[in-house]
């Protein structure tokens, strides 16, 4: 199973922006789906993004398009996730996940980091 820590995470005004980003490690990362989810106070935990093996297939939350991109490097082990135009409703929880393609969910998780977005 893929052990995954996420960083990046921090207080910042409405309109600014944010680069979270997940380190993997244990198996071979090309092999994960990757994602991005959040979980605001109260709320059950929603998909923001997630990317294919290869990087080439994206698919985002419609709350986030536009303003959020998700990216991975499968030579570092990383994928990232770069927030602009954040707005106080982005504040959450953000979690970075790993599914690998022959599983419908996603079985691996980080530990999660705070996004604070201040109006």
């Amino acid at each position: 199973q893929v052990q995954l820590v996420e960083s990046g995470g921090g207080l910042v005004q409405a309109g600014g922006s944010l680069r979270l980003s997940c380190a993997a490690s244990g198996h071979t990362f090309s092999s994960y789906v990757m994602g991005w989810f959040r979980q605001a106070p109260g709320k059950e935990r929603a998909l923001v993004a997630t990317i294919s093996r290869s990087g080439g297939s994206t698919i985002y939350a419609d709350s986030v398009k536009g303003r959020f991109t998700i990216s991975r490097d499968n030579a570092k082990n990383t994928v990232s996730l770069q927030m602009n135009s954040l707005k106080p409703e982005d504040t959450a929880v953000y979690y970075c996940a790993a599914r690998l393609i022959a599983y419908s969910d996603f079985g691996s998780w980080g530990q999660g980091t705070q996004v604070t977005v201040s109006s």
